[in-house]
């Protein structure tokens, strides 16, 4: 007999038993009877007839209509409780506020199924929060012999390059960033391009997501060279043209502040607008000449070290209209080495803008982060490694868009290549 009795069977049991009451001692007793003849359970005739003589107002209690309504309320109370519970344990899972990958979803339905929740029920929370996902999807996607869809596969060896990319160990076995981590998409894409080529800005951004990682932004940048109104400065010989066919053809100049414990420290830096290489920096507790004139000392030192030596005459030294770049001692020093003396106008920042671009990049990825230096700078000492491993990166390391998602070193050495090309052999020669 199935389960549910029908409600026509119901009907005439009570009909019966309210008939042929008077003729027994009791409403047990009768209700037995009839569902004897019926085939049914006495005990639940007797409570099919309760119910009709409380539904017909001879007896107290809820009628047929008010418990079907506290069943209801009963089963929404539960639904609720089972839905609160369900988006309590998702609560982690749906943070990112993005569609989080396959696997995951199929995990965390495997673990709520565990429990006792429903498919159904678990898949309905997850689309009411943003998460399309039906029950059928979910079955299909965990069949046993199913294999793994391909996107998923590269995401995971993609999001293991980013890690490894993002973050390294110290010594003492601590998880540190490295200044790749503070890359956006465009290079992350570039620098995981390299060893895996085939990998798409979308699985990139997706892995940068999945661990909490976005490009650093710049901050506004603040006024620190003071022009000289009274001294005399040469003409501006690149005109915001910061372009160069070669090396060692216009290096551009400026210094920043770095605040420590002690007081501030200036940073100078010499850039080769070539490739945008840093070739020399100095730091120092003063805003005197030196700090300016060290680092041309030592940018002519270092252009020689490498066998690229300044040519007399070819080379353009572009400063701002500070006080520094327009001494007699600086510009002596660059008379004597023949280099062309360039001054942008006073107060205009755009005239020399590639050099405040750099000291931004400066700023933002070595000053205000803990790549470079962990904890506030103390003294100068702390500036200048900080400074040294920024350059270090900055020169061997970071991608630059302007060039190419090339590092600076790569640029020009991809240049010199062009121009020391390897003798081929007498034959080859002949051929061609």
């Amino acid at each position: 007999m199935p389960r549910r009795i029908d409600p026509k069977i119901k009907e005439r049991c009570v009909r019966l038993v309210l008939e042929t009451l008077p003729q027994y001692p009791s409403l047990t007793a009768a209700s037995e009877a009839v569902a004897r003849r019926e085939g049914v359970g006495k005990e639940s005739v007797r409570r099919w007839v309760v119910q009709a003589q409380i539904d017909g107002g001879q007896r107290q209690g809820a009628t047929s209509e008010e418990l079907a309504e506290i069943k209801e309320l009963k089963a929404r109370v539960r639904r609720l409780e089972e839905d609160n519970e369900i988006l309590r344990r998702a609560s982690n899972f749906l943070r990112g506020g993005t569609r989080p990958p396959q696997s995951l979803i199929v995990a965390f339905i495997d673990e709520l199924r565990a429990e006792g929740r429903a498919v159904e029920s678990i898949c309905r929370v997850l689309r009411e929060q943003g998460c399309q996902i039906a029950a059928r999807t979910y079955r299909e996607w965990a069949r046993a012999n199913r294999g793994v869809a391909a996107r998923t596969l590269s995401d995971a060896l993609v999001a293991d390059q980013v890690r490894d990319l993002a973050w390294t160990l110290d010594r003492e076995g601590v998880r540190r960033m490295t200044p790749e981590g503070l890359y956006g998409r465009r290079k992350m894409t570039a620098l995981v391009r390299r060893t895996k080529p085939h990998a798409s800005p979308g699985s990139v951004d997706r892995a940068m997501r999945s661990l909490g990682l976005q490009g650093i932004r710049r901050s506004k940048g603040v006024r620190t060279t003071i022009p000289n109104k009274d001294g005399k400065r040469a003409g501006d010989l690149l005109d915001r043209d910061f372009t160069a066919d070669a090396p060692n053809k216009t290096w551009v100049m400026d210094f920043t502040y770095v605040r420590t414990w002690v007081g501030f420290v200036y940073v100078a830096y010499i850039l080769d607008v070539f490739a945008q290489k840093i070739v020399a920096w100095n730091v120092a507790p003063t805003k005197a000449v030196e700090l300016v004139d060290v680092p041309l000392r030592m940018a002519l030192w270092q252009r020689n070290r490498e066998g690229h030596r300044v040519v007399p005459g070819e080379l353009i030294g572009h400063a701002d209209a500070g006080s520094q770049y327009t001494s007699i001692t600086f510009t002596d020093h660059l008379a004597d080495e023949g280099i062309r003396p360039s001054i942008g106008s006073v107060a205009d920042a755009y005239d020399n803008a590639l050099m405040e671009c750099v000291i931004g990049l400066y700023k933002t990825e070595c000053i205000r982060t803990t790549i470079f230096h962990p904890g506030p700078y103390r003294n100068i000492g702390d500036v200048e490694y900080a400074t040294a491993g920024w350059v270090d990166w900055y020169n061997n390391r970071r991608l630059h868009s302007t060039l190419g998602m090339m590092t600076p070193v790569e640029f020009e050495q991809a240049h010199y290549a062009t121009l020391n090309r390897e003798p081929r052999p007498a034959k080859e020669r002949q051929r061609t």
